[in-house]
């Protein structure tokens, strides 16, 4: 007897158990549900409807899109139209065709330059360029660098005076041009008068100084005079640059007449 009620108590504690695993199977089977329906019904993490949400605002910008291209191309229908009906003298506008400024300046220069009115006599040989090699105004050095090289280029020699290394220089292109201030570089060609960078540039630029100097000899490519290195100026043979003499019939100092202010004279090899 005694080990069939300890039977009966182990089937018990047996089936308790059993049923206490099946109630918390149940229970957890139960709640899963409303987790899933929640995960489904919820747009926020619902990927089918968020990318049902994508395409349908593209169908929607695509619609706009359609509707915009529709009334531009009935705009296009209404001015093509139009134009149709229009009167050919409304409907094609006149084309009024401009030289360009350099072209205009050179055919001017062109009939100027044949009959100047400003000469400087005794160059009717050379081509004459007052420069100065100073750089304390940027834009004027810029200049006559600028027009020395445009020269260069044509290997053609060119007597370039520098008011800056020679004080009558300036004074010469003062009374030639009848201006007190006067602006370099200043350029004359056969002894006329040409102008300053801007003439040169553009002359360069259309062609026009090609053809001006077309009858003056060329150089040899790379030329530099050996004597004062394109200068155009060395110290001065007779007072060695210092602008004084000695006078041995009154034993005194003079100043030296063969040099300017700066003890130079021009380059005797490129300037005689």
């Amino acid at each position: 007897m005694a080990e069939l009620e300890d039977n009966k108590a182990k089937s018990s504690s047996g089936s308790m158990f059993f049923n206490r695993s099946l109630t918390m199977h149940a229970t957890a089977a139960e709640s899963n549900p409303p987790k899933v329906h929640f995960l489904l019904n919820n747009p926020s993490l619902n990927r089918a409807a968020s990318i049902s949400k994508i395409y349908n605002s593209i169908d929607s910008v695509k619609g706009k899109v359609r509707k915009l291209c529709s009334l531009f191309e009935s705009a296009k229908s209404s001015l093509s139209s139009s134009s149709l009906t229009a009167s050919p003298k409304e409907s094609v506008p006149k084309v009024v065709l401009r030289p360009a400024k350099s072209i205009g300046y050179s055919s001017s220069f062109s009939s100027s330059f044949n009959s100047p009115l400003i000469r400087l006599p005794g160059t009717e040989d050379r081509i004459v360029v007052y420069i100065t090699s100073l750089r304390g105004i940027r834009r004027t050095y810029e200049d006559c660098y600028a027009v020395r090289m445009i020269f260069r280029g044509f290997r053609v020699w060119v007597d370039e005076r520098d008011i800056s290394m020679d004080a009558a220089y300036r004074k010469e292109l003062q009374s030639v041009l009848k201006e007190k201030n006067v602006s370099l570089p200043q350029v004359f060609i056969k002894g006329k008068y040409v102008g300053g960078a801007d003439a040169i540039k553009s002359m360069f630029e259309v062609g026009e100084l090609a053809k001006i100097l077309d009858g003056f000899p060329r150089r040899q490519p790379g030329f530099v005079c050996e004597a004062c290195g394109d200068v155009r100026f060395v110290p001065c043979g007779n007072c060695s640059g210092s602008r004084k003499v000695f006078d041995e019939d009154e034993g005194l100092l003079k100043r030296c007449l063969e040099c300017n202010e700066n003890g130079l004279i021009r380059c005797p090899d490129c300037c005689s």
